[in-house]
């Protein structure tokens, strides 16, 4: 019978797995939010994780392992020294990261601090496309400079670019030229621009930043945690990748570098853990005199076996094409759906999250009340979906103490890795439409108190008016 029938092929994308475990969700009135909310001091981050219906604050480390992984993390090997389990790892990333030296982490901003403290010292600037809160926070504490040198195009949200997370070179030159090459320890490029909307940055662009610290003689490094995200993108929307795996995107990505910083919370998979890698031998030496100190033996650093087993694998799980294409697509579904609506939205969609442009939704609300960080706490109370600001509370405060509004106010619903599913989205377009719907009732906010990093974290806020 088959060979007389031919049927097309379905369209429609699905997840790539089945569920087999389930976890339930809390549903909660809005008089319940709205006291939770005045209990956390306006902060999604100080809620209690059972009092959110839909999380989106983040999707580092709040993925679904695999059945793989699961059952590799039972065979682990918790020795201290010399563990099995480490060796599969250090051979997983040589495969794909193809760097000399790993050096394990319990996450991606320990690799951070173990980095910039062996090579930042006062008066130093690191040139990036956009560094992230944590890798900010580490050069800054350093007494370094963390410059963000995107292109302009990665300034402007709604405007379509296939890469606007590339660096711009022309200002990279400018940079080494304007503070002398003796005070860029390194140059970070991070995949995907978490910070600048998911977007991802071109293979020829990190070529481009790569024969730039080649000619100066100033190492490369990658802020890798999304580095799957990027190969796909890389596959779909440049020339000459399309025939490519993402495997191989990824080991060409990497050959253009000295090393990388990776949070496996992300593409790796898992639910902690992360490296740093290096191909500096003396380099790599004085890193592991520090991990040492800090975070433990060179064979498990901050992690135990089984996070090790996990990352291995989760590491391939995140490059497989099939689970890619659901990934992104899910991205985009929910973007197209916003932006049909009128609903201001970073273009095109990152890999990770959806980003909306906060600025010019809730534009009755003064910068210095925070539009992403109120439209934020609304989506929290209209329907217990917890997000994030990525603007003027994250990025505003100054070393010196002082705040300047950052380039954007977003807000970010980063998606975890294989948890939700269809309805979910669809029940979260829905509480966004409604908060659109009376955009212009949305109070803004003020800091109360706020430590004096990475505020953002534990600040507390309270409602204008």
């Amino acid at each position: 019978m088959s060979h007389l029938l031919r049927f097309p092929e379905p369209h429609t994308i699905i997840e790539p797995f089945r569920t087999r475990s389930v976890e339930p969700i809390r549903f909660s009135s809005q008089d319940d939010r709205a006291a939770w909310l005045a209990e956390a001091g306006y902060n999604p981050f100080l809620l209690r994780a059972d009092r959110v219906t839909i999380d989106l604050l983040t999707d580092s480390g709040t993925g679904a392992m695999s059945s793989q992984q699961w059952a590799a993390m039972i065979s682990s090997d918790e020795s201290y020294a010399g563990a099995t389990s480490f060796y599969k790892l250090e051979a997983a990333v040589k495969d794909i990261f193809g760097f000399k030296h790993l050096i394990p982490t319990h996450q991606g901003r320990a690799a951070e601090r173990i980095l910039t403290q062996s090579a930042i010292k006062p008066g130093h600037v690191i040139p990036s496309n956009t560094h992230f809160d944590t890798t900010r926070a580490n050069i800054e504490f350093g007494q370094g400079e963390a410059r963000d040198l995107v292109i302009a195009e990665g300034r402007q949200p709604q405007l379509l670019h296939p890469f606007k997370g590339n660096m711009d070179i022309d200002a990279l030159r400018a940079t080494i030229a304007e503070v002398g090459r003796e005070r860029v320890p390194f140059i970070m490029l991070t995949i995907t621009n978490n910070s600048g909307g998911g977007q991802p940055v071109s293979m020829a662009n990190i070529r481009a930043v790569s024969a730039v610290a080649r000619e100066h003689g100033i190492p490369f490094l990658l802020d890798a945690c999304r580095f799957a995200e990027n190969s796909w993108f890389i596959k779909t929307r440049e020339e000459g990748y399309a025939d490519k795996s993402t495997i191989e995107i990824a080991r060409e990505m990497f050959s253009y570098a000295d090393g990388c910083t990776m949070s496996a919370k992300k593409d790796g998979m898992a639910n902690i853990g992360g490296f740093l890698c290096l191909n500096d031998d003396d380099w790599a030496l004085h890193c592991r005199n520090l991990l040492i100190l800090t975070e433990g033996f060179p064979t498990y650093g901050g992690m135990a076996g089984y996070d090790m087993e996990a990352i291995a694998l989760g590491l391939y799980e995140a490059l497989d094409e099939n689970y890619l294409r659901y990934r992104i697509r899910s991205i985009t579904y929910l973007t197209e759906k916003l932006a049909a609506a009128g609903v201001p939205m970073v273009q095109p969609p990152g890999g990770h999250a959806v980003y909306i442009d906060a600025r010019a939704m809730l534009a009755h609300i003064p910068l210095t009340q925070y539009p992403a960080w109120s439209l934020v706490n609304a989506l929290y109370l209209a329907g217990g979906v917890r997000s994030v600001e990525i603007g003027t509370v994250m990025f505003g405060q100054q070393p010196d103490g002082t705040e300047r509004p950052a380039t954007m106010d977003l807000v970010r619903m980063a998606f975890p890795r294989r948890v939700y599913m269809q309805s979910h989205v669809d029940y979260l377009a829905e509480v966004i439409l409604n908060v659109h719907a009376q955009r212009d009732a949305v109070p803004g906010h003020r800091i109360v108190w706020q430590p004096p990093f990475l505020r953002h974290f534990t600040a507390r806020l309270e409602p204008v008016g």
